[in-house]
């Protein structure tokens, strides 16, 4: 398989805007594609206000920065990305969402192109199984915020080609980042670690064994944790973390995996984190309290 030396990007939200940079930085034209325009010019803003952060630490040229920016095509239909060797999709953590958008990408790619799915608990091979070309996609897991964490798990579905695994392996070094090769079950390996810990942390919670800061300042200071459970639930959004424990709980058949039943309050009150201004902290006041 040819080297990869275009890249189409699915969703212009917080992962994908990241990916976006990272790739147009690495010199690489990049299609970013979503069906809401507002949502392609605010990935452009934040993309270029994140490039101003790394020509203010020296560690990007305002030369860099501009070509970088000019290598960004955005586009609201799937057909802009006909001419891309790889499609990350990088759309929310639905299945049916993401099987949606491969079935409409399959139809305009041209056959050797790699599909790719950013996404964080599902199963690569069900999805594969969902397009025109199982041998040829992946799971390519990237940690948030992505421009700034060096880490991608690389999983392979069970017919992913040899050839795909290597090709996505150097896309992934291209693109500055370290490579983590996990097997193809419910939430690999980060967050199959990961959220069941914050889950833990929602449970401590909800049986008073601590209260939030008590909690997040004990895995900080203990652990020597950069950030409490909690505040990183609220970071990665509470709905996500859901979606992932409910993927371990169906996909392992374990009881331990079972959310706990204050994060789906949390959940079904819209208190989703950071992006929703409250999780188990109010971010409407500087700095944020808890907001219970």
């Amino acid at each position: 398989m040819a080297e990869i030396q275009s890249v189409g990007v699915i969703g212009a939200g917080q992962m994908g805007n990241g990916i976006a940079h990272v790739a147009a930085q690495a010199g690489l034209p990049v299609t970013l594609v979503d069906v809401n325009p507002a949502a392609l010019e605010k990935a452009l803003a934040t993309i270029a206000k994140n490039m101003d952060r790394q020509v203010q630490k020296g560690a990007l040229t305002a030369e860099a920065k501009a070509e970088a920016l000019a290598r960004i095509t955005t586009a609201t239909a799937t057909e802009s990305l006909a001419p891309c060797d790889i499609v990350i999709e990088a759309a929310t953590e639905r299945e049916e969402t993401k099987i949606a958008i491969f079935k409409s990408v399959c139809a305009v790619l041209k056959p050797e192109a790699i599909l790719a799915s950013n996404t964080s608990s599902i199963p690569i091979t069900r999805l594969a199984a969902a397009t025109d070309r199982p041998e040829r996609f992946i799971g390519m897991h990237f940690m948030n915020p992505v421009p700034v964490m060096k880490l991608v798990e690389i999983i392979r579905g069970i017919a992913t080609s040899d050839a795909t695994f290597a090709a996505v392996a150097t896309l992934a070094g291209r693109l500055g980042k370290t490579t983590a090769v996990a097997q193809d079950y419910p939430a690999f390996i980060v967050n199959r670690v990961l959220i069941p810990m914050i889950n833990e942390a929602v449970q401590t919670l909800q049986e008073g064994v601590g209260d939030v800061r008590s909690i997040d300042a004990a895995m900080k200071l203990g652990a020597n944790h950069p950030m409490g459970p909690l505040e990183l639930g609220d970071f990665i959004g509470l709905d996500t973390c859901l979606a992932i424990m409910r993927v371990l709980h169906e996909g392992m058949g374990d009881s331990k995996y079972r959310p706990s039943p204050l994060l789906v309050k949390y959940v079904e009150a819209g208190w989703l984190g950071r992006k929703a201004g409250k999780g188990f902290y109010d971010y409407s006041q500087t700095p944020p309290v808890p907001s219970r």
